[in-house]
């Protein structure tokens, strides 16, 4: 949130411009009118020139400000914004909506090396992946492997990243294997801890076995969901909406195979050729806040969605993260066989 301490209006002096670079370290102000739209930004280099022109200190930022500077909006991946960094030769590109109002601020130094994450990743992989044998018959289906190594070392480097350094996995069916494969995570930089499902808890069922409750949001995802969503962007979505519970859910469309007939009793109302059916999935990824923890039972089956529907009922706000990143649910041989590119 460091960004909005280097707003400024047009107004403001030039000299403001260079105390706000000194206090913020963030190398660009940006300009904005009442209504928080951008006007422009100021680095560097525009008080140089503006001084060269014979500007002094005491006039006004909206003489030196860049008003076509680089903006992008917030569906933008960082990947992407880091592309558009390189190719011209920019450090930060400020975040808009479709009115221009600033969201916030991309920052080429944080997207390279993000901050340290404090908050608990928990990844759900003991599954038996029934429909995965013969794969599975040996070996848990998180730690089959894709592009040379297991799916869960994927996402755990993913999450590495992205700056989270404490991960919770819970394992139950050959989950030694897991264990040995992983140990505690310091040889990695990180810390591991284990949560071991006596009998099959469900996709939630296991959070309860957690001894020390966390004291921030923290992020839950099944271990065999590959995808390209940023886990951090999941968690600032869902504290920036104070929700209790955040699912992230894909759209999913269904052609019907035949013609609709649409009726009213006998009589026919009209057609349509093969309908498109929409409907949002769930895609096995949450930002959960650490009270709903309170909703679960150590050895007890829970489902996250039965968890989720525990929640609306007593009063908790449950949300959706609406994803537009590739996506896969490994949990047939044919979504095995797709990333691995088969």
């Amino acid at each position: 949130m460091n960004w909005k301490k280097a707003i400024l209006r047009p107004d403001d002096s030039i000299e403001k411009v260079i105390q706000n670079l000194d206090q913020t370290g963030l190398q660009v102000v940006l300009v904005v009118d009442e209504s928080n739209s951008l006007l422009g930004t100021i680095t560097d280099g525009d008080i140089r020139r503006g001084l060269l022109k014979g500007l002094d200190l005491s006039q006004p930022v909206h003489l030196i400000m860049k008003p076509n500077s680089f903006v992008v909006l917030p569906s933008m991946s960082r990947e992407l914004v880091l592309q558009l960094m390189k190719a011209n030769k920019i450090h930060q590109i400020p975040i808009v909506d479709e009115d221009r109002k600033v969201l916030g601020l991309h920052v080429m130094d944080e997207i390279l090396q993000p901050n340290q994450l404090e908050n608990l990743f928990v990844i759900m992989a003991g599954g038996k992946g029934v429909r995965l044998r013969p794969y599975t018959e040996n070996c848990p289906k998180p730690m089959l492997p894709v592009a040379g190594k297991p799916m869960l070392e994927h996402i755990i480097e993913k999450a590495m990243m992205e700056g989270f350094r404490n991960f919770l996995i819970s394992v139950f069916y050959l989950g030694h294997m897991i264990e040995d494969y992983f140990k505690d995570g310091s040889d990695r930089g990180i810390r591991i801890e284990y949560v071991r499902e006596e009998t099959p808890l469900g996709t939630a069922g296991a959070l309860g076995y957690i001894k020390e409750k966390p004291t921030a949001p923290f992020i839950v995802t099944n271990g065999d969901v590959m995808t390209d969503i940023r886990y951090s962007e999941l968690l600032e979505f869902h504290c920036k909406n104070g929700a209790a519970a955040t699912m992230s859910v894909r759209m999913h469309e269904w052609q019907h195979p035949f013609g609709v007939v649409r009726i009213k009793g006998v009589d026919i109302l009209g057609f349509e050729e093969k309908p498109i059916h929409r409907t949002h999935v769930n895609a096995g990824i949450y930002a959960l806040e650490p009270q709903t923890l309170d909703h679960l039972e150590a050895g007890q089956k829970c489902d996250m969605p039965t968890l989720f529907t525990r929640l609306g009922e007593a009063g908790n706000r449950i949300i959706v993260y609406p994803m537009h990143e590739p996506w896969v649910d490994v949990g047939r041989k044919e979504d095995l066989a797709k990333i691995r590119g088969e």
